[in-house]
Formats: C-alpha cells, sequence, structure tokens
C-alpha cells in the first residue's frame, strides 16, 4: 500500500506546543483566585493522573497515510446538515442518516457516485428527536436506535414515532449517551460516556481525565439494561463484529479502543484491540468488507501530550473553559481530525486526516467512497478511496 508509515514516535508536530504553554502560564496568573470560587456546574472538578498503563507519547505504526483529505474531499449536503454526527446507512432505500445539532435525524439521498455529482444528494429532514442525537444504528423492522447525549437511547420507527428505551442503569443516570451499534439478535450495545458530565461541558470529562464511562447492553425483550462494564475513559463509539462475538470501543481520553466478548468461551471479558491511536476517537463503524473505520475527533499533537501529562495543566484550562477565555488555543488542539481504518484484527491499514480538519466524528466506506461527519461542518464529506490510493501512489 502508499505511503508507508515511519516507525513509531514519540511526539506529532504541532505548531501550537509553545503557544499553548505560554497561553497556559498567562491564564494561571490571572484566573488563580477567580477560577477557585468560579460557580459552575463543573466546579467539582478534579483533574488525574492518566493510568500508568497508558503510554501517550507513541503513536501506533499505520501502513498508509493520506494527510490531507480536504482537497480530495466532495461537500455532500452542502449547508444543510449541521454538525453531522454519527453514519448509519440503509443500502435498500440509498438514504444515508446522520443526527445533527439542532435536534433532528437527518436522511440524505446518495447521488450515483459514477455519474452525480454530490450536489445531487436529496436532504431530507426526517425526524425531529430534540436535544443532540450522537450514535445511529439500524436495529430490527428497520428502527433506527439513536443515542441522544441528553434523553438516554431512543429507538424511531419507520414511520418516525420516538419511543424512549432507556434513560439510567443501576439507578445511575446517563448523562451523555453516545454510541450504539445493535447485534443480530436485536440487543442494543451503547455508551454513556460520562455519569458527571453531560454534552455541554464534555470538554471537562476529557480534561479531568478520570473514568466515568460506561459500556451497557439494553435487551428488548425484557425492556432491560445492564451495565457491562464500567470505570470506562469517555466511552464513546460502538461496533459488532461480524461473526458476532464481540464488539469494539473506543474509550477518547486514552486513544484507545477495545474489545469486548459478548459471547463464546471468552463472554464479559475485554482484551485490547487497538492502542496508542493517531487522534482521539469517536464513533467506530463495521463497513461489511472485513475493516473498521474509527472517527477521529482530533490529531495526536505535543500540545495534547502536555495536556495529557500534567494535570495541573488541565486544570488551568478547565478553570479558562468555566470562565470563557479559550483564548484561541481550544482550536488548535482539536485540529488535525479524520478517520483510521484498522482490520479486524487491530492492524491500522489507512489514516486519512487533514491539519485543518476538526471535529471528525465517524466515517463509514460505501462502494468506492469514505463519507464522514464533523461537529465543525455543515456537510457530509466523500472521498473516492481508490483514486486518492492512486494518486498516493503516483507520487
Amino acid at each position: 500500500m502508499a505511503n508507508p508509515a515511519p516507525p513509531p514516535t514519540t511526539a506529532t508536530s504541532s505548531g501550537g506546543g509553545t503557544a499553548v504553554l505560554l497561553c497556559l502560564l498567562a491564564v494561571c496568573v490571572s484566573l488563580l483566585g477567580s477560577a477557585l470560587v468560579a460557580t459552575h456546574p463543573a466546579a467539582a472538578f478534579d483533574a488525574a493522573p492518566l493510568p500508568d498503563d497508558y503510554t501517550g507519547g507513541t503513536t501506533v505504526p499505520v501502513r498508509e497515510r493520506h494527510g490531507h483529505i480536504l482537497g480530495a474531499s466532495e461537500a455532500v449536503g452542502e449547508g444543510l446538515l449541521p454538525g453531522p454526527e454519527d453514519l448509519a446507512y440503509d443500502a435498500g432505500s440509498g438514504f444515508l442518516y446522520t443526527g445533527c445539532d439542532d435536534g433532528w435525524i437527518r436522511r440524505v439521498k446518495l447521488p450515483d457516485p459514477e455519474g452525480e455529482p454530490p450536489s445531487a444528494a436529496e436532504v431530507e429532514e426526517w425526524v425531529r428527536v430534540g436535544g443532540r442525537p450522537l450514535g445511529v444504528a439500524f436495529g430490527p423492522g428497520k428502527q433506527l436506535l439513536v443515542a441522544e447525549a441528553y434523553k438516554g437511547l431512543l429507538a424511531v420507527a419507520e414511520d418516525g414515532a420516538v419511543r424512549l428505551l432507556a434513560d439510567e442503569a443501576e439507578g445511575l443516570p446517563f448523562l451523555l449517551t453516545d454510541g450504539v451499534d445493535v447485534s443480530a439478535d436485536g440487543a442494543v450495545y451503547f455508551t454513556d460516556a460520562s455519569h458527571k458530565y453531560n454534552l455541554s461541558v464534555h470538554i471537562l470529562d476529557v480534561m479531568e481525565g478520570r473514568p466515568y464511562g460506561r459500556l451497557l447492553r439494553y435487551d428488548p425483550a425484557t425492556d432491560t439494561t445492564a451495565v457491562l462494564l464500567r470505570g470506562l475513559y469517555f466511552a464513546n463509539g460502538v461496533a459488532i463484529s461480524p461473526d458476532q462475538s464481540s464488539l469494539v470501543f473506543c474509550e477518547t481520553v486514552l486513544r484507545r479502543c477495545r474489545r469486548y466478548y459478548i459471547a463464546g468461551e471468552k463472554k464479559g471479558t475485554v482484551e485490547r484491540f487497538l492502542d496508542n491511536l493517531p487522534g482521539f476517537p469517536d464513533n467506530i463503524r463495521y463497513d461489511g468488507e472485513g475493516h473498521f473505520w474509527i472517527g477521529l475527533s482530533a490529531g495526536k499533537s505535543r500540545s495534547w501530550d502536555v495536556v495529557q501529562r500534567y494535570p495541573w495543566v488541565r486544570k488551568m484550562m478547565a478553570a479558562a473553559l468555566q470562565l470563557h477565555m479559550v483564548h484561541g488555543w481550544l482550536p488548535r488542539l482539536l485540529k488535525g481530525g479524520g478517520v483510521l481504518c484498522a482490520s479486524l484484527e487491530g492492524e491500522a491499514l489507512a489514516l486519512y486526516t487533514d491539519p485543518e480538519l476538526m471535529l471528525v466524528t465517524g466515517g463509514l466506506k460505501i462502494g468506492k467512497h469514505l463519507y464522514y461527519g464533523s461537529l465543525a461542518g455543515h456537510h457530509i464529506g466523500r472521498i473516492r478511496l481508490d483514486k486518492l490510493a492512486a494518486a498516493a501512489g503516483g507520487r
């Protein structure tokens, strides 16, 4: 494959590292007193060292890298899809479904990739669930399962009827329902990213560095929800393996994905799937062709290395956030996003990023194209993968 990756490195280039640190030092002085008395929902913020097994300075080798994909991307539904998050495709109808930041589930009739431009895509306001729909996945009877950040786990019937399935487990309410997927037997696997912070202040969960996330299973036959794993570091996307024996889930803060077995002799056990990702994972999707596609909300950088290494830095950043004094450093940290393609065994095969991409939430391969969403965009990006690979091979 083209563009073989260099060996693992202890740091990835970022132009904002020094600027971030200087800014933080200035913020420390001006906010030292006021931050202590800030009356904010996150007043109990308490940054912690990340776990000892987190090797944050390294990055997994990737076979093939494409570092400037914006130039090769086309906009599908431009201006009509505010903050498209997760993606779910119905091959029978040709509709691509996504949750938007105005509470609507929109569906996009994809244009013929061989004969129509992306501007030919038809965008339809399908169902308004309210709040902020994040993860989406199809279940039995063509119902769409939706992880709505504030309400909980929802089911949307084919006729548009919305039903709440779960909003708590073990007496602990969901504060940030996030990723979702459905197994062949109809069981719904989903995540609650944090039981301390909701979506409006979710960056504080990332900065605090404590394990408030959970992996859960909803059983439609009994209408019950079980906690499978707790103590996760911002539990995010979920994808069932094609053999239905396991699932892969993302932990954003630790830049890793792990495998949890849902059937067989290993049922209930967890093992490593992919560590030291080149960015912070969001959603994960299986493409039906032997690959997982992992959205990377932001790229790994020297700035992030510093932020994650020192709890005191994160404390000062949280103080600045609570007082709405970001001074431009937060957008710099959120750049370098993209999509990573991985094998079923957890090998990083191909990376598609861009220095200017921010808050990429997920990717899905449909035919010859990779489609991806971004919280910072108003369209779904589309890349012709075979042409991108051919162009890279010719350099």
